[in-house]
């Protein structure tokens, strides 16, 4: 589960993908992660999805296209049989090989992997070129970018109150000011206690986060999250003394998508509640 979780968070150095062109609309495409293919739905350009990887569960018609792999590798075999036009790799999310691999087969390949919150409009437009639905893409991009603009101006004026966001329990494990996640406490105007730890996703000891006293915790709703550290031995932490303690949807806020926006509006509400 914790390579699940964290699939979708992980922005490493990614493998360099020249811009790609294509002659003609792609009307056969691979999506080698879940993100891809919701952007590709967003965008009217679903149909035209051959094939994806694990997780790829939304919107609903997604649950149906056939899986051909996940993180752990790509059947290289049912790539070559269906003959795709356009193949969608996840740069950070891929295993390289599968991806060397790829190219050196000659397939079309796009790079997705949006490292901002700004980035998801930008590839919206992309894979609009691409696909031939242009103006569709253009449509779901500047939605995008006006209710990003509307949550960081209702946000910007509001109090900051102190945030630890759970990313998983067991081992413990947090964000910190370059991960995904950051930006969209950001967005909340929340202080996050543990914004200058020394790597993007760090495991913490309780210890650490009693010291920081958060005044709100957030956790993905994944069960094995929730469960696994029991808040309500600790009251001297004022989000557990004052209740402030909130489950929310770990595919809102951790997939690079247009719905990443309601993830935001999910925890914009939750600091709120705690202001």
């Amino acid at each position: 589960m914790i390579k699940r979780h964290l699939a979708g968070l992980v922005f490493g150095l990614s493998l360099f993908l020249p811009h790609c062109v294509l002659a003609d609309p792609a009307k056969r495409i691979i999506a080698l992660s879940p993100h891809a293919v919701e952007m590709l739905y967003a965008i009217g350009a679903g149909d035209a999805i051959v094939a994806a990887t694990d997780y790829a569960d939304y919107p609903e018609a997604a649950k149906k296209i056939p899986r051909i792999g996940g993180y752990y590798g790509i059947q290289m075999e049912r790539v070559m049989e269906l003959n795709p036009d356009l193949i969608v790799v996840w740069d950070t999310g891929n295993k390289a090989e599968d991806i060397n691999q790829l190219r050196t087969l000659g397939f079309n390949l796009y790079g997705s992997d949006p490292k901002t919150l700004e980035g998801v409009a930008k590839e919206l437009e992309e894979l609009g070129k691409l696909t031939g639905h242009v103006e569709e893409a253009s449509k779901a991009a500047a939605a995008y970018r006006a209710e990003l603009i509307r949550l960081r101006t209702d946000n910007a004026s509001k109090s900051e109150p102190k945030v630890f966001y759970q990313l998983w329990s067991t081992p413990l494990m947090t964000v910190s000011k370059n991960s995904w996640i950051q930006q969209i406490i950001s967005v909340c105007h929340g202080q996050n206690v543990f914004y200058d730890a020394a790597s993007d996703y760090p495991q913490v000891s309780l210890e650490n986060v009693l010291l920081t006293l958060p005044e709100v915790i957030l956790q993905s709703q994944e069960e094995g999250n929730v469960k696994g550290v029991d808040w309500s031995q600790w009251p001297e932490i004022p989000a557990v003394k004052k209740q402030h303690i909130y489950q929310l949807n770990a595919d809102l806020l951790h997939r690079a998508t247009p719905r990443a926006l309601l993830g935001v509006q999910a925890l914009c509400d939750a600091l709120d509640k705690a202001r």
